[in-house]
Parts: structure tokens; C-alpha cells; sequence
């Protein structure tokens, strides 16, 4: 009877907790005891309400322990919002920046200005070069030629040149012998003139025979005649001297424009050695030894890492507190975690669509007006450009601090 008791109370405690009526009699076990009823019955009755207790006892700290997070997250917040309202009043309005900036460098094209095969390539590609390192040589056989006939033009035409100097001496002296056959003439122009003279008076009174007088009068004759063929001859030779010297005045021109033909072989011949014009890093090479390569035609280019800048483009609506001088920081994607320092510049005088081969036009049409960007030219300092941690195309992000020195104006106010 006992077993059969428990049985029964088991049953009573895990059942449903629903309230009995309070009318419904309770079993009893037959055989029973009145005292085993009365306790099977109390805890029938407390057993619903002792987890409702637990529950409302373990709620109480956990609503405590959730107003507190609450106000501790309420509290960062505020602080958070204080702190961002300070940085920006302070630092964060003075702040312009864009991602839209990449590191730029004045690569030089390396060209050829002689025509000929590539004989050499005298470096390798992405090595560092100096100013006159010779990166490519071109066949100069040809060249070489020329430079040896130019001389030996010029050799021939000194020779010409002498030869006519020597003409020019005999010229003179041809001269000179006109001019004493001249002379020659005049004094038997003289000598005639004075034996006509006489003959003349002599016949004249009758002393001298009418023949005398006769031969008299043509040896005068003859020697004016004498004189105007020496002046004659003196005029001719000094004619030919003037003639001598213009062939010779011809001659020197003449070497002079083989000098300068020389001089052009020899710069042609000089062509043929690509020289690096520039320090920076060999690259970009798109000729092999034996190519044939033109006048003009594109061979490598130097990349002078040592003198990297950035240009950024700025909206035309942040340009109105840029200005030259004012600092950057530069952060660039390829070197994580470090800020670079940086100066503005210079800003470009007009927008980049103005500089492209067909710039747009509004004027007809319907309009969508779209915000332009101006290049700023930001300077790298020379330090930090000689670490070559910066390569031309790379982008980077710029941060220019506009606000101004403790004795300057404010840009913010004055807008």
C-alpha cells in the first residue's frame, strides 16, 4: 500500500499545472494514512509557484545588468559625438580630399635621330642609369664613311684654296711688270715727245729735212701708242687680280660649307650612341639588336623616380581654399600604414576636358552640367622621392589642410 502511494503522488506532481476545482474530492488510496494525504496534497499545491519565484528572482539582475549596458553605450556615444563635433570644428572642416590623385613623373622618351640597325643594347631593362650612360648603339659604318669623304673634300678644297693663293701672287706680279712697262712707256712717250719737239722747230727755221720731221712725229706717235697699250695691260692684270680673288673668296665659301658638312657627319655619326639624357630607370624598351629603327621612332624611356609628383583632381567646388604652400598628406595604396607629407604646389589654369584633343562643346544640344576637376600639382618631398617607394600611375590619397596660420583669415569665414 505504500508503493501504491507514491505511485499516486508521482502522478499528483508531474500532471498538468492546472488548478483543481474546488469542489473535486481527492482520491484516496485505500488503506492509506490521513497525514501521507495532507503532504502529498501541500505539495501539490506549492508546486506551481516555486519556478515562477526562481524566474522573477533571476529576471531582477538581468534587467539591472541591461540598463546599464544601455547607459554605458549611451554614454560612448555621446562622448563619440562630442569628440567627432570638436575634431570637425577644429581640424575635420579644414580637410579636402580625393582618391582621385596618382603619382606622375617627366618621363623622358628615348628616339632615335639616325636610321640604321641597333648594334648594341648597352643596358638591361629596369636598371637605374645616369645622365650620358649610352643605352643603345646603332651601326655606324655608314656614317663613318661619310665623316672620312667629308674630309677628304675639305683637304681637296684647301688645296684649291692654295693653289689659287699662288695664282693670286703671280697675278700681282703681273701686276707690278705692267706697271713698270708702264712707266717704261711713259718715259719714251716723254723722250719722243721732246725729239718732235726740236724737229719740229728745226724744220720749222729749215734746218732738218722734211724726212726727220716725218720720223720724229711717229716715234712720238708710237710712244703714246706704247702708253695706252701698257695702261691697257695694267688694267687687264689688275682686273684678273680682282678675278683671282673672287675665286679664291668662292673657294674659301666653298670649304666652309664642307666644314659644316663634316660637322654634320660628325653629329650623325654621334647619333648613332644613345645616351640616357636623364638620371632615372631604364625601361619601356620596345627595340632588339638587329631592328632597323627611323628618325623619330621610339626606343626606351628613362623614368626619373627622383623627381615624382602627384597630381590630384580636385572638384571645381574645393578649389576656392586651395592654395600654393598649404600642406598634404598623402597616403598611398601600395605602402600601408604610413602618411606621406606633401606641399600643394601649383593649381593647373584650367580643367583637364579643356586639354584634350577634342574638347566638349555645350552650346548646342541638351546639357547635363557634370562637376569638373582641376589638376593641383602637389610636391613630394626629395627624401621621400629618393626612396623610389613612389612609381608613376600609382594612385594615392590626398588630404590638403586648409586651415590657415594663427595671423592669417580664415577661408571658411571669408566664403
Amino acid at each position: 500500500m505504500a508503493a501504491s502511494a507514491r505511485d499516486q503522488v508521482a502522478r499528483v506532481v508531474h500532471a498538468p499545472r492546472e488548478a483543481p476545482a474546488p469542489d473535486a474530492p481527492v482520491a484516496e488510496a485505500p488503506g492509506a494514512q490521513p497525514h501521507a494525504d495532507d503532504a502529498s496534497a501541500r505539495r501539490t499545491e506549492t508546486a506551481p509557484a516555486a519556478p515562477a519565484e526562481a524566474e522573477t528572482a533571476a529576471a531582477k539582475p538581468k534587467s539591472a545588468r541591461r540598463k546599464k549596458i544601455i547607459i554605458g553605450v549611451g554614454a560612448v556615444a555621446a562622448l563619440g559625438l562630442i569628440y567627432a563635433g570638436v575634431y570637425y570644428m577644429t581640424v575635420g572642416r579644414y580637410m579636402i580630399s580625393t582618391d582621385d590623385a596618382y603619382v606622375r613623373a617627366n618621363n623622358t622618351t628615348l628616339g632615335a635621330r639616325v636610321s640604321g640597325h641597333i648594334a648594341a643594347v648597352g643596358v638591361g631593362d629596369n636598371v637605374r642609369v645616369a645622365a650620358g650612360t649610352v643605352v643603345f648603339r646603332i651601326d655606324d659604318g655608314d656614317y663613318r664613311i661619310a665623316v672620312d669623304n667629308a674630309r677628304a673634300r675639305i683637304a681637296t678644297q684647301e688645296a684649291t684654296i692654295a693653289r689659287i693663293a699662288r695664282q693670286a701672287t703671280a697675278q700681282e706680279s703681273a701686276v707690278e711688270q705692267a706697271k713698270a712697262q708702264l712707266a717704261s712707256a711713259d718715259a719714251a712717250t716723254k723722250r719722243a715727245e721732246a725729239d718732235f719737239a726740236r724737229q719740229e722747230t728745226l724744220t720749222a727755221r729749215g734746218f732738218a729735212s722734211k724726212a726727220t720731221f716725218d720720223v720724229s712725229q711717229a716715234g712720238r706717235d708710237q710712244a703714246v701708242a706704247a702708253v695706252q697699250g701698257a695702261q691697257a695691260t695694267l688694267d687687264a692684270a689688275q682686273a684678273q687680280v680682282a678675278v683671282v680673288k673672287a675665286q679664291q673668296a668662292e673657294a674659301e665659301a666653298q670649304l666652309r660649307e664642307l666644314h659644316a658638312a663634316l660637322a654634320k657627319a660628325l653629329r650623325d655619326l654621334s647619333f648613332t650612341v644613345v645616351r640616357a639624357p636623364v638620371d632615372g630607370i631604364f625601361a619601356n624598351r620596345i627595340v632588339n639588336v638587329g631592328d632597323f629603327v627611323q628618325p623619330g621612332q621610339r626606343l626606351a624611356n628613362v623614368v626619373p623616380l627622383d623627381e615624382v609628383y602627384i597630381d590630384a583632381n580636385y572638384k571645381e567646388t574645393q578649389l576656392g581654399r586651395l592654395k600654393p604652400g598649404q600642406p598634404v598628406k598623402i597616403t598611398v595604396d601600395a605602402v600601408s600604414g604610413r602618411t606621406i607629407n606633401g606641399v600643394v604646389d601649383s593649381v593647373a589654369p584650367a580643367s583637364g576636358s579643356v586639354f584634350t584633343l577634342l574638347p566638349p562643346d555645350n552650346a548646342t544640344g541638351n546639357f547635363t552640367k557634370v562637376v569638373q576637376r582641376v589638376p593641383v600639382r602637389i610636391r613630394v618631398p626629395a627624401s621621400v622621392a629618393r626612396e623610389n617607394l613612389l612609381r608613376p600611375g600609382m594612385s594615392v590619397i590626398t588630404t590638403v589642410n586648409t586651415k590657415p596660420s594663427p595671423d592669417g583669415v580664415d577661408p571658411v569665414a571669408a566664403r
